[in-house]
């Protein structure tokens, strides 16, 4: 419906930007910041590859349990989520790390060039979240069907999952100097 309605009436986005809640802004703010640290080269211990995705993660699965917590659907979607994650970890699995990142040993450090992708995840994530928060608005009754529950729940486990795929080829990486 809200497609429909931005494409039938394209002033309607101004009445949502609107009635958006101001922290939100400040969310997207705070994501758009942690994206662009994305894009520069930088070095970091390697425990801390693993926040991004992990903190992304947490916040994909809370705004999927608020959306559908008045609904039957929570556990079945939470299910789908995990299943979708993990689909799309395997499947990238033997993604190599991203060309110029190398590990030093000594420091534990993985020296990371920089990358405009998670950037785009981030986005995605969030840009999912506010149009199924402004869709839920106008029509609650959303979360009472399946397709829409589980639709959500694979979005957001997937782009869970491939946010992960670097951490997991980072981690690979490391272990690979560490049992050589």
């Amino acid at each position: 419906m809200l497609i429909q309605l931005l494409i039938e009436q394209p002033q309607a986005a101004l009445t949502i930007v609107q009635r958006t809640p101001v922290w939100v802004w400040g969310l997207l703010a705070g994501l758009l910041l942690l994206g662009t640290i994305q894009m520069r080269p930088r070095s970091m211990r390697l425990a801390r590859v693993t926040l991004l995705p992990l903190g992304l993660a947490a916040f994909s699965l809370f705004g999927l349990g608020r959306d559908l917590l008045a609904s039957g659907w929570v556990a079945p979607a939470l299910g789908v989520w995990l299943l979708m994650a993990a689909a799309v970890l395997l499947a990238t699995w033997r993604n190599s790390p991203p060309a110029g990142t190398r590990y030093e040993p000594a420091t534990r450090r993985i020296h990371l060039p920089g990358s405009t992708v998670p950037l785009v995840i981030i986005l995605a994530i969030f840009l999912l979240k506010y149009a199924v928060g402004v869709e839920l608005a106008m029509q609650p009754a959303l979360r009472e069907e399946a397709g829409f529950a589980l639709g959500l729940a694979a979005a957001y486990g997937g782009l869970s999952g491939l946010l992960a795929t670097r951490s997991a080829a980072l981690w690979r990486l490391a272990s690979q100097h560490t049992t050589a």
